[in-house]
């Protein structure tokens, strides 16, 4: 993403994190419990926060019930530090990112898949990119512009 994008915001998708939380929490905790629900909340309201050093420093503390939530909580608390500069959810909500990808899954569904997995299509891999390019132009309403662009330059389509 970097190299395509390098002013580009990493957002670690909100839900996924909360479901690695969730995981940890009902193994630890047993999956009713109330203090089940208290520790995932707080955990996520911190990390909502971008207290992620703080979550990781409480993770390191806890004492595992066994040796399954043992194995999840040092999953977490990597995955954790390997995202730690991609978590601020809360500055993204204010500066309205999404921190979730599923509009981007989505729109991956309609705009790539849609076309590239139907069924009868066809395509060359050389020219691929280029039509999901087109195929998203028309889509977000540039396609006029591009095809401008083409026309005044004299490129063949």
């Amino acid at each position: 993403m970097v190299a395509c994008f390098p002013k580009g915001r990493q957002i670690l998708d909100y839900f996924h994190c909360a479901e690695h939380i969730h995981k940890v929490a009902k193994l630890q905790y047993g999956e009713k419990s109330q203090k089940c629900l208290e520790w995932v909340e707080s955990t996520i309201t911190r990390l909502f926060y971008a207290e992620v050093d703080n979550v990781i420093w409480g993770l390191q503390r806890m004492k595992p019930r066994d040796s399954l939530a043992k194995e999840e909580i040092r999953k977490l608390i990597g995955y954790l530090q390997n995202n730690r500069e991609r978590i601020h959810y809360r500055g993204d909500r204010i500066g309205g990112y999404p921190i979730g990808s599923g509009g981007i899954e989505s729109a991956n569904k309609f705009i790539c898949h849609t076309r590239m997995k139907r069924s009868g299509a066809w395509w060359v891999k050389e020219t691929g990119n280029e039509m999901l390019g087109t195929r998203c132009a028309i889509y977000n309403g540039t396609y006029g512009k591009i095809f401008e662009k083409y026309k005044n330059a004299q490129i063949p389509l």
